[in-house]
């Protein structure tokens, strides 16, 4: 796919305003994307670091996830390597309990199967939290499509979503890291070292 094709996609996408309404505040649509890319991370949405910066995974999160991946911020942010493609392009708000708001619903119906028709070279992706999971997979359980990672390779790696919650969640399931991070860095060493 040419350059001219994403960037003209990307400026369709930056100018959407198609929940505008439902969003606490004015709609930036966050992404990260090339026709180069071999790895793509579907996400929730944006939280308000990356609101504030304009930069996806720009918190603790996004340092949990690198830290899973094993990889530093540079090749994480390199868009010639690694696509980051959200379930919602906009941050959504908080919820009254704690915690974002999911992603808005309008957006990945409108704009996935765009993108992803740009992404010639994907040969991963990682379904990080429930919201990326259903939509792709089904409606189902991310702990057990986590613990069943190996059911969805060698084109999905199901992960949980990487805020402080799952800190809890991965004590219950230490499996996690004793095995599938193990699996998960491997795969992501291979993937982008080729």
């Amino acid at each position: 796919m040419s350059e001219e094709a994403i960037q003209s996609l990307l400026k369709s996408i930056k100018a959407c305003r198609v929940c505008e309404e439902f969003l606490p505040l004015a709609p930036k649509p966050i992404l990260q994307i090339s026709s180069t890319a071999r790895l793509l991370i579907t996400g929730q949405a944006p939280g308000t670091i990356a609101h504030e910066t304009g930069i996806t995974f720009n918190d603790k999160s996004g340092d949990r996830l690198r830290c899973w991946l094993d990889i530093d911020r540079d090749t994480f942010y390199d868009k010639s390597k690694i696509a980051i493609v959200p379930m919602g392009f906009c941050y959504p708000g908080r919820l009254e309990r704690g915690g974002d708001k999911p992603p808005r619903p309008e957006c990945a119906p409108l704009w996935r199967d765009k993108i992803l028709a740009l992404f010639p070279n994907i040969q991963l992706t990682l379904l990080v939290g429930s919201y990326a999971q259903n939509y792709v997979l089904g409606k189902g359980s991310f702990t057990t499509r986590v613990r069943n990672f190996q059911d969805y390779l060698p084109e999905y790696f199901p992960l949980p979503h990487p805020s402080w919650r799952t800190l809890a969640w991965a004590k219950k399931n230490p499996y996690f890291e004793n095995e599938i991070l193990p699996t998960l860095r491997e795969q992501i060493h291979n993937l982008l070292n080729d």
